[in-house]
């Protein structure tokens, strides 16, 4: 069912003018284009003063803080009306459970949105104004799931607040995970965290036992039917417990129609039928309780690589202290073959860091010291410089600077994540939970309206009954609930052990059944590091005066372009005087102007010199630019006053794996592929040559590339937008699915992108794409093998061809099926070489 939130128009784009301004036109396009939001429009309230944003969605595909994120990635900024909680709870290891605790939150005043996955992870959006923390934790201990007992403190999360870029600080969001141990004894029965499966052991081992003992003639027939009975009541202990919360709920559960159809044996006299479907019935619940802890586990096994004690300098002296009581800033020293403790950078020391737990990278990564005149802000720490906790260091001793607490470390917000994207149901899982809302009740009326066989056919009541209470068995769905469930899960926790971050069962399967992607170019499909290569001043133009003002004005910029431009002009102009410019504006998409002894400087693209006032670009400035783009450079043309001083060439060049990685996807059913680039024309056209791309597009402004974004989703249906996260956020929210590069070292990448590649390495894009149809094909599998099993199933017992006992084994048997084809996927294997890459294909 669709629901929806509302927020003040003026506190999410407080620079709007009104409802028709280009932003709030922008944000609403955006939001639209998202898959799972059904509508995003601004009104305005009879009689209210300011106009409201209001957003209609269907929980089960998108989530309100993924809404939230999206929307500030498109450059909202959002109000903290809404509180956020994120936890682990016992008492939670099934889907039909975890589906009634998430209809239970969502009946509680208050609660806007609520997610719970089978392992256990719960996240829940609520108005602060209508309801607490408080009230959610109660409900949840007075529901039998607490949270987990090693949970140190709240969790709750206030909505994503804002700075003046409008994009979410670093700390915005303070879920409070620490890493979750095993305990023998958790919430669950006599027998603790085991106590299910203990309990379906006994109700096998009694019936089993009846069941010999009944073969001899000098065992009287009660001590038999006091150990079915027996077997009865371990069996059917914790199905009556869940059977009883979902009629209350007034739902009707598999859990319901077993018990009818054992019950149904019992009244036949049939007690050893009825005990065998209780026993195998329970046996599988406690099978699908061990998957879904198993992928719980491998979740929690990425947690529990940061150690629990680091080696800190303070005052002067070593000392040993707990993780938790890190300080930004401390020094923390490693010692060689250590794990890291922390995230940070290298202050003092070399050595090579295996950081495939975090970034997926299979080789160890050289790190170095970060320079003494370096910036210390953490975006701009170099890779060679930067540290991730739970990461392995080599031979070599480091000491490192601390930036983020043990809370708040990558290694932690990659496990965070996870688990509220375990919450997340994907399209095949929603089809399901639909298909069965309508399944079980026409199965029951199915069974009533057999019932009154006797009336068409000449058999007694008991055949009847017996008849009834067999397809009953046939009919219910267990592998059917648990086929999408156990492969996403399993999907999401192989995808975290390979350096990947998957936002929840539907960009999984979205990822897993596109036919076309889009990439930014510059620092994703190339080095993101150019170098200026060619200086031709204009006719009667010194060079040192074409690179003295283009040093002058680009040393004010942080682009890469900039950057590239000062760094060659300054080896070039050694030991020339030095140019002041002021007033640096920049012109989006175009380039720079700035002031230089009161003379107007305009450095940029072609296109900026005819878009301005000024003298029109020369042939000579022409002629070289077009000599200079059709050699693949990017073109920069210097102009002071009305005079052109000359063009600047800088080249960024692919990534060595471009190529490869192209080649790769498209033997994996990629159809199209087209790079969107800001650079002009006859660059990208070079650069998509050089990679075997079907399409590429030059001169696009940020919104061009959304426009081109969407236009492809229209054509191919689905599509992926690969890129940094955040310069391209609003064109990968258009996306159906977002992919960020090198997450591990953006905040933002990793918050707005609904797949983030922790490494910046885009060999780990193939490798994406393949386990995604490789999960897609599993969960197509257990969907067709438990449909089919119930389908053939359902006449074989109507006709009599089969009884209860080979229902329930046959039953039983499919739902182990789903569940050991759905942990194939725990141990997928990346191909070892490119050549092995190829052969994967989508059927």
């Amino acid at each position: 069912m669709a629901i929806d939130t509302q927020l003040d128009l003026k506190t999410v784009l407080p620079e709007a003018l009104d409802e028709q301004d280009a932003c709030v036109r922008s944000l609403t396009e955006g939001l639209q284009a998202r898959q799972g939001v059904i509508d995003a429009h601004v009104k305005r309230p009879d009689g209210a003063e300011a106009a409201q944003l209001c957003v209609h969605f269907e929980p089960g595909l998108i989530s309100l803080r993924r809404i939230r994120e999206l929307a500030v990635s498109l450059g909202a900024r959002v109000d903290s009306d809404f509180g956020h909680l994120s936890l682990d709870v016992d008492g939670i290891s099934r889907s039909a459970r975890a589906q009634l605790l998430e209809q239970r939150l969502r009946e509680l005043d208050g609660v806007a949105e609520a997610h719970v996955s089978a392992t256990g992870s719960v996240t829940v959006e609520y108005l602060k104004d209508r309801t607490s923390e408080k009230a959610v934790l109660h409900l949840l201990t007075r529901f039998g799931t607490p949270p987990r007992a090693d949970r140190t403190g709240p969790a709750q999360t206030p909505v994503a607040g804002a700075v003046e870029t409008g994009l979410p600080e670093a700390d915005a969001h303070d879920h409070k995970h620490e890493k979750h141990e095993e305990h023998d004894h958790k919430h669950g029965g006599i027998f603790g965290e085991r106590s299910e499966l203990i309990f379906a052991v006994l109700c096998a081992l009694t019936l089993a036992t009846g069941f010999l003992l009944g073969l001899s003639s000098a065992v009287p027939d009660v001590v038999s039917t006091a150990l079915y009975i027996a077997a009865y009541f371990f069996g059917g202990y914790y199905t009556l417990k869940e059977a009883i919360q979902t009629v209350m709920a007034k739902r009707f559960e598999i859990d319901f129609l077993m018990l009818v159809a054992a019950a149904g044996a019992a009244v036949l006299g049939d007690l050893a039928e009825g005990a065998l479907l209780l026993a195998l019935f329970s046996i599988g619940h406690a099978l699908e309780s061990y998957a879904m802890g198993r992928a719980r586990r491998a979740i929690q096994a990425l947690a529990e690589l940061a150690p629990d004690t680091a080696l800190v300098r303070r005052a002067g002296a070593e000392q040993e202290i707990p993780v938790g009581e890190l300080r930004i800033g401390d020094t923390v020293i490693i010692k060689p073959n250590t794990r890291i403790p922390s995230d940070g950078h290298v202050t003092v020391g070399q050595s090579s860091v295996d950081q495939s737990a975090v970034t997926g990278e299979s080789i160890p990564v050289d790190k170095t010291p970060i320079g003494q005149e370096a910036s210390r802000k953490e975006t701009d720490i170099p890779a060679e410089s930067r540290i991730y906790a739970g990461t392995v260091n080599g031979p070599g001793v480091l000491e490192i600077e601390v930036t983020r607490l043990s809370k708040d470390s990558t290694l932690a917000r990659v496990v965070r994540m996870v688990s509220e994207a375990q919450a997340q149901i994907s399209p095949t899982q929603r089809f399901t939970d639909r298909f069965q809302r309508v399944f079980v009740p026409a199965v029951l009326i199915l069974v009533l309206a057999l019932l009154f066989a006797g009336l068409v056919i000449d058999e007694p009541f008991s055949a009847t009954l017996y008849r009834a209470m067999a397809v009953l068995v046939a009919a219910s769905p267990c592998a059917l609930a648990i086929s999408t469930p156990s492969a996403v899960l399993s999907g999401l926790a192989r995808a975290a052990r390979g350096g990947l971050l998957i936002k929840g069962g539907g960009p999984l399967e979205n990822l897993g059944t596109l036919s076309a992607i889009a990439f930014d170019k510059t620092g994703t499909l190339t080095e993101g590091k150019p170098e200026m290569t060619d200086v031709e001043p204009a006719a009667g133009v010194k060079e040192t005066e074409l690179l003295a003002v283009a040093l002058a004005v680009e040393s004010q910029s942080d682009h890469p372009l900039a950057s590239a431009i000062v760094t060659a002009a300054r080896a070039r102009l050694d030991g020339t005087p030095p140019l002041t410019a002021g007033a640096v504006t920049s012109i989006t998409g175009r380039g720079v102007s700035a002031l230089i002894d009161g003379e107007q400087i305009h450095i940029g693209k072609q296109q900026l010199f005819t878009e301005t006032d000024g003298t029109p670009l020369t042939k000579d400035i022409r002629d070289s630019t077009a000599r200079l783009e059709a050699a693949g450079r990017t073109t920069m043309v210097v102009r002071r006053g009305s005079k052109y001083l000359g063009v600047l060439g800088l080249m960024d060049t692919p990534r060595n794996s471009a190529a490869t990685v192209i080649t790769q996807l498209r033997r994996a059913g990629i159809r199209h592929m087209i790079m969107l680039s800001g650079d002009n024309q006859n660059v990208a056209d070079a650069v998509a040559g050089k990679l075997g791309l079907d399409e590429a597009r030059g001169d696009l402004l940020p919104e061009d590339k959304v426009k081109a974004v969407v236009e492809l989703r229209g054509r191919e249906n689905k599509v992926a937008m690969v890129g940094d996260g955040v310069n391209d956020a609003p064109a990968m929210a258009n996306a159906t699915v977002g992919i960020a590069m090198g997450a591990a070292g953006s905040d933002v990448a990793m918050e707005t992108a609904d797949v983030a590649l922790m490494g910046d390495d885009l060999q780990r894009l193939p490798f994406a794409v393949n386990l995604s149809r490789q999960s897609s094909r599993i969960i197509r599998q257990n969907l067709w093998a438990s449909l089919g099993v119930v389908a053939i199933l359902i006449p074989a017992t109507i006709t009599g061809a089969i009884g209860i006992g080979l229902a329930v084994v046959i039953h039983e048997g499919s739902t182990l099926l789903v569940v050991a084809n759905a942990l194939r996927l725990l141990a997928y294997r990346e191909p070892k070489n490119p050549i092995e890459a190829l052969t994967i294909t989508d059927p």
